[in-house]
């Protein structure tokens, strides 16, 4: 009986298959003998269909190609001409509203990497330090994030490096107060409420900006918040005095709300945000790593060059007005920048910093997963192609 099933089972289709699976799970065996302990034919024919069922499965992965481990839109990169070519899938991490929805919409990437066998499967993700996590965890390659995320990462001891980072943009975060608040200054803010996330770049601007003050951090009453939501609400509604924020949220909070800015970043923090690639990734694809580079490159100085196409395309991704995202757009210049002693002493400082406020539990070394000696780095400076 057992090597009938075995034959029939061979001539039928996928869906016949998942029929029969479906319909031997509702088989209901009535004896006591049964309930106990399961009648042993039925089992090993139940065992063989979903044999089947796996065998068809597997082989309906197998003949789809590398490009079955992408998502829908990683797929649809692809065309008719590259079927039955092995294809490999580039998973690229951003956020909404960061520099890397630019290169995401133009699609040159996809071009690019096209003749190579590659597609890029495009992943959101809500914050910095989840896009650190999934990188350092293989579930992508490549991503876009803060300053402060790969500070974390690296001590939590996550398996990433430095790839690049974008131009500095310290008019992107700030601390506002409202203006019938009285306060004036930084130094104002003693014993205050001021609503920051815990460990943002704007956070780190509000360390700095209270020490240059003469102020210590217990002088003030920080108020941390999960998001730039929360903080834009318990400000709105007045249950601190202040709010440390970055763009475009920040600049959402200075159109609509008309506060008092006491600083921006100037002076403080040069406020850049990095490239990061998965450890095994950068060590076995490096000239992935400069090809990437270079067209975000090409999509920065476009997008300097056609801001008010990037403020429509960032104001319909994120649904903010365009009046903040004008402001935040014509504030800052687009670009990628390789490392340089400049660049890792300031992250370091970041570093430095937050260990020296506990935010993280011991020291770490920056340099050691920002090396200036790489094969993408041999080229030179990245450029337009």
């Amino acid at each position: 009986m057992l090597n009938s099933i075995v034959k029939w089972g061979l001539t039928m289709s996928k869906t016949q298959l998942y029929a029969l699976d479906n319909l031997v799970r509702e088989i209901k065996v009535t004896s006591s003998e049964y309930h106990a302990n399961g009648h042993p034919r039925l089992r090993a024919i139940k065992f063989l269909i979903s044999w089947f069922c796996l065998m068809a499965i597997l082989a309906g992965c197998t003949s789809g190609g590398a490009g079955t481990a992408g998502s829908n839109e990683a797929e649809a990169n692809g065309s008719a001409s590259d079927k039955g070519k092995s294809r490999q899938v580039i998973r690229i991490g951003y956020q909404k509203g960061n520099t890397l929805n630019v290169l995401k919409v133009n699609g040159n990437l996809e071009k690019r990497l096209k003749a190579d066998g590659y597609d890029v499967e495009w992943k959101v993700f809500a914050g910095g330090n989840f896009l650190l996590e999934a990188l350092s965890s293989g579930s992508i390659d490549f991503g876009h994030a803060a300053d402060g995320s790969g500070v974390f990462a690296q001590a939590g001891n996550k398996p990433f490096v430095y790839v690049g980072n974008d131009l500095p943009n310290p008019e992107g975060i700030g601390i506002v107060v409202h203006p019938e608040s009285g306060i004036k200054s930084i130094a104002d803010l003693k014993g205050k409420k001021l609503a920051v996330a815990k460990g943002g770049n704007h956070h780190y601007l509000a360390v700095l900006a209270i020490e240059r003050a003469g102020l210590k951090l217990v002088d003030i009453q920080f108020v941390y918040v999960k998001d730039a939501s929360e903080g834009r609400a318990v400000f709105e509604t007045k249950q601190v005095d202040a709010l440390g924020s970055w763009d475009p949220f920040f600049a959402a909070v200075q159109t609509d709300l008309k506060p008092l800015t006491l600083t921006d970043g100037q002076g403080y923090s040069p406020n850049r945000t990095f490239y990061y690639a998965n450890e095994h990734f950068a060590k076995e694809k490096p000239e992935l790593i400069r090809t990437i580079l270079e067209e975000i490159q090409v999509s920065d100085e476009w997008a300097n060059s056609h801001k008010d196409e990037v403020i429509r395309l960032l104001s319909e991704t994120q649904g903010i007005d365009k009046e903040a995202i004008e402001l935040a757009v014509k504030r800052r210049t687009y670009g990628v920048e390789l490392f340089n002693s400049t660049i890792i002493d300031a992250q370091q400082h970041l570093a430095d910093t937050y260990y020296r406020i506990g935010l993280i539990p011991s020291p770490i070394k920056v340099a050691e997963r920002m090396p200036l000696d790489t094969p993408w780095a041999a080229k030179g400076p990245i450029t337009s192609m």
